[in-house]
């Protein structure tokens, strides 16, 4: 389990993360997700004692990382694919690795296969690394110790289709069972497809946390609006007039301001066609985009 307590960061007058608190339960998925400059990796460096609190703390299964005796038999950690000596090979890099946490040798073949980095790749040298096969051996490395914590930051970065569903798999496998995993990413819909809880950050401040049901719920609080097309659009229109919802049209059919259950009843009562129904509701990219809104640099002037 990670915990966050009233955690705060300050540079000077800049403030990275702002009394922000939350907890990371085992045997799910956590995504924490925000724009770039969010606060995110300044969490996550807090969290291993990279980087000291201004106030708060953050403890990991009732500790803080520095009181955690051999840490990466416990903690899983990438926080930078490419923090790593550019000479060095990739199996090099393991086995230092695995001789710090005091682990046999075999383990490193092990983590080698899990992450699908052949033997002549492992031979190769940091440098001539693709963003890719470094975030393949920085996941082999988090993982080396057999952790019951991850800690990620960005994992998917350089990684193409057929690797992202790869490290989906793995990291919703590890959570199954029994692990807890903290996952940041400013993808929201690569988080959103293995996440159990999702976490928003927008200028250091926790803006929304919650399942993907519970956020979207809280989104749809809102007047609900439906597009709906049919084989006579008028005729939906007039009998959904006639119930008092408003109609207006949009495109090809009509936008409602109604659920889509209201809209088939009624099409149903007056005997009309449909022939595309559909919630008007963003989604979590939408709700995403908005409570974060202050924080994109495309919304600046």
């Amino acid at each position: 389990m990670i915990e966050v307590q009233g955690l705060t960061r300050k540079y000077g007058t800049f403030t990275a993360v702002d009394d922000i608190s939350f907890v990371c339960q085992p045997g799910r998925v956590t995504g924490f997700l925000g724009p770039n400059g969010a606060g995110k990796t300044t969490t996550m460096r807090v969290m291993v004692g990279l980087t000291p609190p201004t106030s708060g703390r953050v403890t990991i299964g009732g500790h803080l990382y520095r009181d955690i005796p051999n840490p990466g038999r416990h903690v899983g950690v990438l926080l930078d694919a490419s923090a790593q000596h550019a000479g060095r090979t990739g199996r090099e890099i393991l086995e230092i690795g695995a001789r710090t946490m005091g682990l046999p040798g075999t383990r490193v073949d092990e983590m080698l296969e899990l992450v699908s980095l052949t033997a002549s790749e492992s031979k190769r040298r940091l440098r001539n690394y693709s963003l890719g096969m470094k975030q393949r051996l920085g996941i082999a490395h988090a993982l080396l110790g057999d952790p019951s914590v991850l800690i990620l930051d960005e994992p998917a970065n350089g990684l193409d289709p057929a690797g992202i569903r790869w490290m989906r798999g793995l990291l919703k496998g590890y959570a199954e069972r029994g692990g807890t995993v903290l996952l940041s990413s400013h993808l929201l819909h690569e988080v959103e497809q293995i996440a159990d809880e999702m976490i928003l950050i927008g200028m250091g401040r926790i803006v929304a946390q919650g399942d993907k049901k519970t956020l979207l719920a809280g989104a749809a609080k809102g007047a609900a609006h439906s597009f709906v097309t049919a084989l006579d659009n008028q005729a939906l229109a007039t009998a959904l007039s006639a119930k008092g919802i408003t109609v207006a049209s949009a495109g090809e059919g009509l936008r409602v301001e109604s659920e889509t259950v209201e809209i088939g009843r009624t099409a149903l009562e007056a005997g009309v066609v449909l022939t595309d129904l559909r919630s008007g509701e963003g989604g979590l990219e939408d709700l995403f985009l908005e409570l974060t809104s202050d924080t994109q640099r495309e919304a600046m002037a």
